[in-house]
């Protein structure tokens, strides 16, 4: 079963959000997504200061089996990346909640952010999914 921690957002895509207390928030994929990618060999992060509509691909992780993208789960431009990742990739792997974070940004819309899944919803989503 994956790690859904309670403090944070969730997309349909895998990825997730925590908000944090200057009001910017804090991207990556989850738990699960980095289960199903299996281990992770590259990470593109995005520029610094781009800006995003919702939906629209921010990352590319790439593993063994299969390259993907990340998409921005909320409009907002990039303010910060996680620069770890271009040497430790691996890292999202290990600590996707964590040290795995891909980028942060300032949302366009706080409701944007608020109408994601919480870790109860995403859970079920899950649930729900691997049944299909």
């Amino acid at each position: 079963m994956s790690n859904v921690p309670g403090d944070l957002k969730y997309t349909k895509d895998h990825e997730w959000v925590r908000i944090e207390e200057d009001g910017s928030v804090v991207i990556g994929i989850t738990d699960h997504a980095q289960q199903a990618l299996g281990d992770l060999v590259f990470v593109e992060v995005p520029e610094v200061d781009q800006t995003l509509t919702s939906g629209e691909g921010v990352a590319v992780v790439e593993s063994v089996k299969a390259a993907s993208d990340v998409y921005a789960p909320c409009a907002g431009t990039v303010v910060e990346v996680n620069g770890a990742l271009a040497d430790q990739p691996e890292l999202i792997n290990s600590d996707p909640y964590g040290e795995g974070w891909i980028a942060r940004l300032t949302p366009a819309d706080k409701g944007e952010v608020d109408a994601m899944m919480d870790a109860a919803t995403y859970d079920q989503f899950l649930i729900e999914t691997e049944d299909a």
